[in-house]
Formats: structure tokens, sequence, C-alpha cells
């Protein structure tokens, strides 16, 4: 994939993470503040707990640094999966979440 069709795919991953968090707090009541800046995703969950979901342009790849480790994930035709454990960003994402907010949350990607 050319430079501009992952920086394409990256940012339109971010934008679905980021409306969904903002969907859940107006939503759900969920204690979290989302910010981006270019391609950095910050989000705060209960004024304490950092996720961090960017993309590395020179590797294509996506990373994500959680409570829980720092994870990078490659496309490969159809999901962004975990480089070292074959798991995809979405499920890991949903993962991650419903840990830091004690229920079950899913991320659509």
């Amino acid at each position: 994939m050319t430079e501009s069709e992952f920086l394409a795919r990256a940012d339109a991953i971010l934008d679905k993470i980021h409306e969904q968090a903002d969907n859940w707090f107006e939503t759900l009541d969920i204690d979290l503040d989302a910010s981006r800046s270019g391609q950095v995703l910050t989000i705060v969950f209960n004024q304490k707990t950092h996720v961090v979901v960017n993309s590395q342009a020179p590797l294509q790849e996506m990373w994500v640094a959680a409570p829980s480790g720092g994870f990078h994930y490659k496309f490969d035709n159809s999901n962004w999966v975990d480089t070292r454990t074959g798991t995809t960003l979405q499920d890991n994402l949903s993962s991650i979440f419903s840990e830091i907010i004690g229920q079950p949350l899913v991320v659509a990607l």
C-alpha cells in the first residue's frame, strides 16, 4: 500500500475511534476525554487512565499504548492485526476499554 493509502486508512480508523469515544461519553455517561492531534488520538478515562492510538507511516502500522502494554498492528487487506498475537485492533481496543471502565464496551471499526 502506498503511503497516501496508508494515511487515508489510518485517518479513517482514528476518526472512527474518536467518534465512538465521543458517543460513549454522551450516551453511556462514561467519564472520558478524547482528543486528536494529527495522527495521534488520546483517550483519557476517569481523568487518569490514558490510551493512545497513533499511526506510524514509515512502518505502515497503527500503534496502541495502554496500561496493559504496547501493541503494533499491520493491515492484512481486511483488518488491522497485532503483529505478535494476531488479534485485531477492534478486538484489542474493545478488551482494553472494557477492562478500564469495568463493563463491556465494543469498538466497531
